[in-house]
C-alpha cells in the first residue's frame, strides 16, 4: 500500500451523503480518481490526497460551505466498519473512544487521535495528513460531526460535547455548527478537538456486551495486523531482522528485496511516517529488549546479532534507547520480572 489512506466504507459513508443531497457521487469520486466499484473490494481504501480534493469537488458542486454537516442527526454506523461493532460492545463510551484509539488505523493512518482527561473533562484531539494536498475544513468537520452522532446513537441519548475547537476561520454562518454540535464551537483553533463531560463518557453503554467485546476486539486485532502487515514499513522491518547478523542493512539492499528504487521506498516510509533509518533503529531497540532479557545471550552476542560492528556502538545505543548501559538494563529486567 502506497501512501496514507482511508478504509473505503468511510468514504461510503461520505458518498451517501454527498447523493442524500442531490450531488452525483459517482461522478465526483471518478473526478477524484476513485474507482466507485473498487471501493466495495474487501479491504479497500483510498489515498488521503484523493479525499482531499473529493471535499473540494463536493463544496464546488454544493456551493455549500457546510455540506459536511449537512443531516448531522443522521448516525453512519456503517462507516466505522469493524471498529464500530468493538466500540458498541464497550462498557462506556471512555472504553468504546479507546477502542477507537486503538485500532484508527483501520478507519484512517492518515488521521492521528490523542486522548486526555482531567477536571471533568474528556478530549479528543485530532490531527489530519492529507499528503501533499492542504486538508479542507470539510473534511475534519465531518470527522467530529460523524464521531459525535456515532457516539450518540451507541448511547442512545443525546451525548452532546461541552465543546468543539476548529482548527478554521470562523465561517460567516455558524447555525450549522450549533446545530450539529448542540454545544460552544470555536474556531481558529491550533488542533481540531471534542470535549466531553467525564460523566458523560463513563455512563454505561445501552449495547454493552462483554463477550461480544472480547470477540469483536480478536476480529479488529486481526485485520489491524492485516492491515500493518501490508505497510511497507512492515516489510522493511522483517527484512531488516533478517539480515542484521550480517551487519546493519544497506537501503539500497532492501529496497532491491522489494523490488523497488531506493528513492520509492524512501517516499513510500515518508509516506508512513517514517525513514528507513527509523525503521532499523525501532527493530534494534526492540530486539535488543528481547536479547537482553535472555540471560544465556552474552552482551557481545546481543550486539552481533544486533547488527552493530563492535560493543561499543551497542553501548551507546543502549543508553540511548533505555537511559543505561545493556548490562545495567538486563538487572533492571531481571529485576521487574
Amino acid at each position: 500500500m502506497a501512501g496514507q489512506s482511508t478504509s473505503a466504507s468511510w468514504v461510503r459513508g461520505m458518498a451517501e451523503l454527498f447523493a442524500s443531497e442531490g450531488l452525483d457521487a459517482a461522478a465526483m469520486l471518478a473526478e477524484a480518481g476513485i474507482d466507485v466499484k473498487a471501493l466495495e473490494a474487501p479491504g479497500a481504501r483510498v489515498g488521503t490526497e484523493k479525499l482531499c480534493l473529493l471535499w473540494e469537488i463536493a463544496v464546488q458542486r454544493s456551493g455549500n460551505p457546510a455540506i459536511s454537516l449537512a443531516q448531522h442527526h443522521r448516525p453512519r454506523p456503517k462507516s466505522f466498519d469493524v471498529v464500530g461493532y468493538t466500540m458498541m460492545s464497550c462498557a462506556n463510551l471512555r472504553d468504546a473512544l479507546e477502542r477507537l484509539s486503538r485500532y484508527l488505523r483501520i478507519l484512517s493512518d492518515a488521521l492521528t487521535l490523542t486522548r486526555s482527561e482531567g477536571g471533568g473533562v474528556y478530549r479528543l484531539t485530532f490531527e489530519m495528513s492529507g499528503g501533499r494536498r492542504e486538508v479542507p475544513r470539510q473534511r475534519m468537520e465531518y470527522i467530529l460531526v460523524t464521531l459525535v452522532n456515532f457516539c450518540r446513537w451507541i448511547a442512545g441519548r443525546d451525548v452532546n460535547p461541552r465543546s468543539v475547537a476548529i482548527p478554521y476561520p470562523a465561517p460567516k454562518d455558524v447555525t450549522p455548527y450549533r446545530d450539529a454540535f448542540c454545544c460552544p464551537v470555536g474556531f481558529d483553533a491550533a488542533v481540531a478537538s471534542l470535549a466531553f463531560s467525564s460523566e458523560d463518557v463513563g455512563e454505561p453503554l445501552p449495547t454493552s456486551n462483554p463477550a461480544l467485546a472480547d470477540l469483536h476486539e480478536r476480529f479488529a486485532g486481526e485485520y489491524l495486523e492485516h492491515f500493518d502487515r501490508d505497510q511497507t514499513s512492515y516489510r522493511v522491518r522483517e527484512l531488516i531482522v533478517r539480515r542484521l547478523p550480517d551487519g546493519e542493512p544497506r537501503r539500497d539492499q532492501i529496497a532491491r528485496q522489494l523490488g523497488m528504487s531506493e528513492r520509492t521506498l524512501q517516499r513510500r516510509l515518508e509516506e508512513e511516517r517514517s525513514s528507513f533509518a527509523v525503521v532499523i533503529d525501532e527493530t534494534r531497540r526492540e530486539l535488543a529488549e528481547q536479547y537482553l532479557s535472555r540471560l544465556k545471550l552474552s552482551l557481545g552476542e546481543a550486539a552481533y546479532l544486533l547488527g552493530f560492528a563492535d560493543q561499543s556502538s551497542f553501548f551507546r545505543a543502549c543508553k540511548r534507547w533505555f537511559g543505561v548501559p545493556p548490562g545495567q538494563y538486563r538487572r533492571r529486567l531481571q529485576h521487574a520480572g
